[in-house]
């Protein structure tokens, strides 16, 4: 027995590494990811200003000399006129000319009065326009231009390049698109190359792979920095390896794009046709402002023979995006890192092998530790384990600084520390069991501080109970049964542990004690078996963090259902409070007890969430809570007689926490409140339906459905006085 139990504590772990490792799920993505930046952030490729790359910067300065953007297609021209007289072997702009020219002068004379626009018109007859003053200037320099890829319609993408390829089809392993924003047919026609500027940042928004092909509409499309290189090196064609090609050996598999050639240039890829980038820290010799080129003011010898890429760094221009060394950086810099790191030989890989090699030893790895922990003691096994996991990072470092390799050692590290913990802690067991079993079975229903003190006297579970006075919570959802009419068993379920685990713990970090669930129904109260001397403070707390709670799982469900294309409907709930003296203790039998609480207050706080609903609130507390939690923000709501009660319980609206209380918009809020009660009560249904349209546009939107609701009660009441008198 001892035996099994052991191997299933060491093999629980084990096996659930090998199948998150194998599954490799998004947050296990991310974890890597954080894990392969910090290996940059510790070891960045080092600038190296003598690679033929330069950024020519339309940065503040350029801004402030020639004026804001876009600038004049005619300024534009002479830009890339100076970098072509300059010798540069590529002009890229980071950008996209896909609308005609707006400060062109025969644009700008459309906007004089009548009376000046034909002197005008005339005196720039036969002139040509500023986009043909930059197409021309295109057709005589090295030029790239941007275009961006979508997912809509868009015009039509010039191809200026040929595309071969080796092996499997590669438009199968690109990322596709079906439509493109492209520059004005003029400018497209007179430029040498056109490359696509997207991103494919992972959904942390940093961009560690940047694209060197993507597909369009069936076809293949070379990005900016891939264009750039080809119109550089003089080449025509892009010569495309992915599986299966001759020399590869993929054994049948289509594993995706191995290389991209362009021109001399062989481009290690991944199989989706992008390279990881080693970057370098920002470093100012990769810039050149743009005002100094057209003040003549750069160094031939910085523009001859390179690759110049045309951006912007300006706050202003939003081109910013994050990467594993900076949290902002212009998005030209990355396109022309992706150059360096191309030119000086770098690589950074994730070979298709590692995931299998990292599955492999973590398998290995937690065998040998769980063979060795019953024949060592403890102390001995976590010098053992604490070794491995320090020989699996130092052994990932030296295979990212020596070979460029990108290595896992979390997994297998993980997974041996999570053998070694659940070894120890099933070898150890019977020590812990005691303790264990009460903080497992009252863990979930009580506060934190009753577990400890259960755990520490056992004895005080045995029946009976006291008196005492507590304020007890019922939080219920609305419409639970249309809700779970549209889910099968197994959906109602994952639903339900998904809604009362994150609200289970809100009461629990509030301090309470969950007594019960009852269906999607869940029951607290506070002050017992542990002293809370603020239990209505804390308990309206509670109730104002499990409502902003739903709130943001209603947001989490909302973004599950449209990524899966169905239907979704805001789940919405109620919450009652009430506060007096209860009987609580463990309550039951010898065979089963409950530690609850019973007591007329009970049916109220029950009684008080059903009014919730017919009040179109989510949170309605009794009178006896409002005064002892009197630095909250409440509303009065209404008198009401609920059933079960033989006279009317004056019930309040919480409106906010202690901060809001204090604040302003509070004191506007309770004084336009109370006055639409002092007008609804008056009989002045106009004065207050006026007042509660206001409210329900101004007030919290927790609080807009009750204003609607008086607003529905005025206009009903105005209808019944204006009504004519029956006929005798």
């Amino acid at each position: 027995m001892w035996s099994r139990l052991y191997w299933l504590a060491v093999g629980g772990p084990l096996a659930a590494g090998l199948l998150v490792m194998g599954a490799d799920p998004a947050p296990l993505q991310d974890l890597r990811n954080g894990l392969f930046d910090l290996y940059q952030r510790a070891a960045p490729r080092p600038y190296d200003p003598d690679l033929p790359v330069r950024v020519v910067d339309v940065d503040d300065a350029s801004l402030a000399r020639v004026g804001q953007w876009p600038w004049p297609r005619t300024t534009v021209a002479e830009l890339t006129q100076k970098l072509a007289a300059l010798g540069a072997a590529a002009i890229a702009f980071d950008m996209v000319f896909s609308e005609p020219d707006r400060l062109d002068p025969a644009s700008v004379v459309k906007l004089l009065p009548a009376e000046a626009r034909a002197p005008a018109e005339a005196a720039l007859a036969g002139r040509d326009s500023s986009d043909q003053q930059l197409a021309a200037t295109l057709k005589a320099s090295p030029s790239v231009l941007g275009a961006i890829l979508t997912h809509g319609t868009g015009g039509a993408y010039a191809e200026k390049w040929g595309m071969a390829s080796a092996g499997d089809d590669p438009r199968a392993f690109v990322p596709r698109f079906s439509g493109a924003v492209v520059p004005l047919p003029e400018l497209a026609a007179a430029a040498r190359g056109i490359g696509a500027l997207n991103w494919l940042p992972d959904h942390d928004q940093v961009v560690r792979r940047v694209p060197i092909l993507l597909g369009l509409d069936g076809k293949l499309v070379p990005s900016l920095s891939a264009e750039a290189l080809r119109v550089a090196q003089g080449a025509s064609t892009y010569v495309v390896r992915a599986s299966n090609a001759n020399g590869d050996q993929a054994f049948g598999t289509k594993s995706g794009i191995t290389a991209v050639k362009i021109g001399a240039l062989d481009v290690a890829t991944d199989a989706a046709g992008e390279v990881r980038v080693r970057f370098t820290a920002t470093d100012p010799r990769r810039f050149l402002s743009a005002a100094d080129v057209l003040d003549g003011k750069v160094p031939p010898a910085e523009v001859e023979g390179r690759i110049i890429l045309v951006g912007s760094s300006a706050p202003g221009l939003m081109d910013t995006r994050a990467t594993p060394l900076d949290a902002a950086v212009p998005g030209v810099e990355i396109q022309a890192q992706l150059i360096e790191h191309i030119v000086a030989g770098a690589r950074l890989v994730r070979p298709d092998w590692a995931r299998g090699a990292e599955i492999v030893l973590t398998g290995v790895l937690g065998l040998l530790l769980a063979l060795a922990l019953p024949r060592v003691s403890a102390p001995v096994a976590g010098v053992l384990g604490l070794a491995v996991v320090a020989a699996l990072g130092a052994g990932a470092w030296l295979a990212f600084t020596r070979f460029d390799l990108l290595l896992d050692p979390m997994g297998p590290g993980a997974a041996v520390l999570g053998v070694y913990g659940m070894g120890v802690l099933a070898l150890y067991r019977d020590e812990q069991r005691q303790k264990k079993w009460v903080r497992s079975v009252f863990g979930r229903f009580v506060s934190p501080k009753v577990v400890e003190r259960l755990a520490e006297n056992p004895e005080r579970l045995v029946l009976g109970g006291e008196t005492r006075e507590i304020t007890i919570l019922f939080c219920d959802l609305r419409d639970f049964t249309s809700l779970s009419e549209t889910m099968d068993a197994q959906a109602l379920t994952r639903f339900m542990n998904a809604y009362l685990t994150p609200m289970t713990e809100v009461v629990l970090a509030h301090g309470g004690t969950i007594d019960k669930y009852i269906g999607d129904a869940i029951m607290a109260f506070w002050n017992a078996p542990v002293d809370d001397a603020a239990h209505a403070r804390n308990a309206a707390l509670c109730a104002l963090a499990m409502s902003a709670r739903l709130e943001a799982l209603n947001a989490e469900w909302r973004r599950a259902a449209e990524a899966q294309g169905r239907p979704w409907h805001p789940v919405r709930c109620g919450i009652g409070l009430a506060t007096g003296p209860c009987c609580v203790g463990n309550l039951g039998s010898a065979q089963r007890l409950e530690y609850s609480c019973l007591g007329d207050d009970v049916n109220l706080a029950s009684r008080i969430e059903g009014a919730t609903k017919s009040m179109r609130v989510d949170i309605l507390v009794s009178e006896a809570t409002r005064e002892a939690a009197g630095d909250l923000a409440f509303l009065e709501a209404d008198l009401l007689m609920l059933k079960g009660k033989s006279k009317a319980s004056q019930l309040y609206l919480l409106a906010g926490d202690p901060d809001f209380s204090r604040s302003d918009a509070f004191s506007r809020l309770e004084e336009r409140h109370g006055a639409l009660m002092t007008a609804y009560g008056a009989g002045s249904f106009g004065e207050a339906e006026a007042l509660a349209e206001a409210l329900a546009a101004s007030a919290p939107a927790r609080l807009a459905r009750f204003y609607g609701l008086y607003v529905e009660r005025c206009r009903g009441a105005a209808d019944q006085t204006d009504a004519p008198a029956a006929p005798a």
